[in-house]
């Protein structure tokens, strides 16, 4: 058996070798621009522009990357749409854009800390050897159990580690919440922890509400420490230690706030004139937020020691001591399934009894390191660690391993695939949840059908790889995934998700909802992003875009690799009402073996007539977008108006083997000779007179017009991978076209 202390020696190594590898080649990268020389005096201070806040703490380590150069250098200021750097070195008094690389490698350090200091803790090594070898008998009275709240508060007062099963919509938080307060109601001391600021938000939400509602709150008692991710906490009185500033010391909550204000003017004034002066009034005013913080910082302390219930995230508990030095009654550790091992160990290493609570079927933790012990310790979760998994696996259920086995998130014709296939049948739905869900099911798209698939096969070749990141995307299932998104939208839904594996996807039907959607997204909650984004989050309908298709010759790794299960659960899960699932069946009954989830899901939906194929895509577009227009391959009157409209340019690609009908020929070679024609092929096509021809191997043709008419699916002799009906989409987007172009050209 492993000691407790050969643990934590693993645990230190993992996190150095992650530590290692961050450094040496970094993750996370922004794109800054517009860098601007403001100081040479003892560095190189420069002020670059952002697209969006980056929130890296001042003073945080970071590295500039131009081009093959790199430079390490701090972070000055990161307040707004606006960076300002210290470097070690001179990239010149202009630079264009750069990328800066950004890690939290001293967070990690930190926890590295915090496991030296366990090592010397006789009781905080126990409660750690408790979490990885929970051997021990469960001691609570079974007999006296009333409930699933009941149980846990039995669990987790009579032994000292509790792991809690919480498939998505079994009232994990509603559960948690009700534990936390019951032990608040004794008079415990709880910590609640998770990797995310969101989740920590919630159960503080959920506790709050609770414990209002039983006319037990008194201000100060439960407390959100740290960084606030946005609105959930803002109608809950006095839980946040900006609100309880605000009651308790509003004079100095109001200097943070004038001061805040100041620098947002300054950096506004800084980003037109890059003076001097006001380059040195920021960096002043810099260390006045570090002074009035500090104050802030000792009152926040004072709110900590009072309170009984504390929220925070991993990351704040291991770098404060506050929290790191103080000993409570019970730890929660919610979606655990995400946090590392070692994270885990340090939670429990703070409570005398640890709830540990998630679902091992949803996404593991991330690391960026292939060591092996990273991958150990980094990137599967305290489940599979302690042992607790295997138990499962062989159709059992530990002795501290609590289920919750009631959904009452998904209709259940979403539900039947997850429940069968991912949980084994352990869990079921709510009897409430089909009536609950009726009203989304009976909207548009696809009336009265929760579950579809949408079959994108035989349409054509358009799943390449984006050129920097070689993330895969698929034109043809965006425009799809976007006349969903829209139908949906006209439909009544007001809460939608697209989501998908391949980060290109994702920032692709970004772009698109920016360019075509901004107003209706102005009423609504619509939001593109990969499988790891929507991870604790709930959507009335999600449209999960699978990508991978021809000419690829192999499904992508994201959806057959040893993870797929579990981003393909996540995926589901989110949905309320109407999943729609956007799919190659051809492509992945060749590609995908028989055993993989996607494969499985597909022909679930497939088997239970939920299967939606391309002819059939003039019954469900009801609502021809005035910039997303569909229509037959074959009239060619629209697409020849637009090549007779054009100004600029005609763009043009022809892969190889597809030959141009006399119609086509005739009209480029008639078209504006004022009008630039590029064509995009590695054959000859001389004879239409093009002003250039780029050699390059694009799978699919496209015509694109002025670069802002791109039209996707014409009926061009030769094409691959297509069968009839044959269908045109005509794309009016600037945006897409000028990112379709960087793809293609490089320009």
């Amino acid at each position: 058996m492993t000691s407790t202390k050969a643990y934590i020696k693993e645990w230190q190594q993992a996190l150095q070798n992650e530590i290692n590898y961050l450094k040496k080649y970094g993750s996370n990268k922004y794109l800054i621009t517009n860098g601007r020389l403001l100081s040479t005096e003892g560095s190189y201070t420069y002020y670059f522009d952002t697209s969006g806040n980056l929130r890296i703490p001042v003073g945080t380590a970071i590295k500039l990357e131009w081009g093959s150069m790199k430079q390490s250098g701090r972070v000055l200021s990161s307040e707004g749409k606006g960076v300002m750097l210290s470097l070690e070195k001179s990239f010149g008094d202009l630079v264009d854009e750069a990328y800066l690389i950004h890690d939290p490698w001293e967070l990690l350090e930190q926890l590295i800390q915090r496991l030296d200091e366990i090592k010397k803790n006789k009781q905080k090594r126990l409660r750690i050897k408790n979490l990885m070898d929970p051997s021990m008998p469960a001691k609570h009275p079974q007999e006296k159990i009333k409930s699933n709240v009941h149980e846990l508060l039995l669990r987790s007062k009579y032994n000292p580690v509790t792991f809690v099963w919480g498939p998505p919509g079994t009232g994990k938080t509603y559960t948690l919440a009700r534990v936390a307060a019951n032990k608040y109601f004794q008079e415990k001391r709880v910590l609640i922890l998770s990797h995310s600021n969101q989740a920590v938000d919630v159960l503080i939400g959920e506790i709050s509400s609770f414990v209002t509602k039983k006319n037990r709150f008194n201000e100060g008692d439960i407390l959100r420490y740290g960084f606030l991710t946005g609105e959930q906490l803002a109608n809950h009185d006095t839980v946040t230690t900006s609100q309880l500033l605000e009651k308790q010391d509003p004079e100095l909550a109001a200097d943070k706030e004038l001061l805040v204000e100041e620098r947002r003017k300054l950096k506004q004034d800084l980003a037109r004139s890059f003076s001097k002066r006001d380059t040195h009034s920021l960096l002043e005013l810099e260390i006045k937020i570090a002074k009035v913080l500090e104050k802030i910082r000792q009152k926040e302390i004072e709110f900590v020691k009072n309170a009984y219930i504390v929220g925070a995230t991993l990351a704040k508990a291991a770098s404060d001591p506050v929290i790191h030095d103080k000993d409570f009654d019970v730890v929660i550790l919610d979606e655990a399934s995400m946090a590392y091992v070692p994270q885990a160990g340090f939670a429990a290493s703070l409570g005398k009894r640890v709830i540990i609570c998630g679902d091992f079927k949803q996404l593991p933790s991330i690391a960026a390191s292939r060591d092996a012990l990273v991958t150990k310790w980094l990137k599967e979760d305290i489940f599979h660690r302690a042992g607790v998994v295997e138990w499962v696996k062989e159709g059992k259920l530990h002795p501290h391993l609590f289920l919750l086995k009631e959904q009452r998130r998904m209709h259940p014709d979403i539900s039947s695939f997850t429940n069968q296939y991912i949980y084994h049948s352990l869990v079921g739905d709510h009897e409430s949840v089909r009536k609950s869900r009726n009203a989304i099911v009976e909207n548009q798209p696809f009336p009265g059908r929760a579950s579809i698939l949408v079959d994108s096969s035989f349409t054509g070749a358009h799943c390449i790889s984006e050129k920097n990141s070689n993330s895969r995307l698929n034109l043809w299932q965006l425009l799809l995934s976007f006349q969903v998104i829209h139908e949906s939208y006209l439909g009544g839904a007001r809460s939608i998700g697209f989501v998908t594996p391949y980060r290109a996807q994702s920032n692709l039907m970004e772009l698109l909802l920016e360019d075509v959607y901004e107003k209706e997204r102005l009423n609504a909650d619509i939001i593109s992003a990969t499988v790891h984004r929507f991870q604790g989050s709930e959507r009335d309908v999600m449209v999960f875009d699978t990508v991978d298709g021809e000419p690829q010759e192999r499904a992508g790794m994201l959806l057959t690799g040893a993870d797929s299960e579990r981003l393909i659960n996540v995926a589901i899960t989110r949905t309320k009402g109407k999943f729609i699932h956007i799919s190659n069946q051809a492509f992945i009954k060749t590609h995908v073996y028989h055993s993989k989830t996607l494969r499985q899901l597909v022909e679930h939906q497939v088997r239970h007539n939920q299967a939606v194929r391309k002819n059939e895509i003039g019954t469900w577009i009801k609502n021809q977008h005035s910039k997303l227009q569909w229509m037959h391959a074959r009239k060619l009157e629209k697409v020849f108006q637009d090549i007779d409209s054009a100004r600029l340019s005609i763009m043009l690609s022809l892969p190889d083997g597809t030959e141009l009908s006399e119609d086509w020929k005739l009209k480029l070679k008639n078209r504006d000779k004022r009008t630039s024609f590029i064509i995009f092929s590695e054959e000859d096509w001389t004879d239409l007179g093009p002003t250039q021809l780029i050699q390059a191997r694009i799978p699919f043709p496209f015509i694109m017009i002025d670069k802002k008419i791109f039209w996707l699916g014409m009926m061009i002799e030769g094409i691959k991978a297509i069968k009839p009906p044959y269908i045109a989409a005509r794309l009016e987007s600037a945006k897409i076209s000028e990112y379709l172009l960087s793809q293609f050209t490089g320009l």
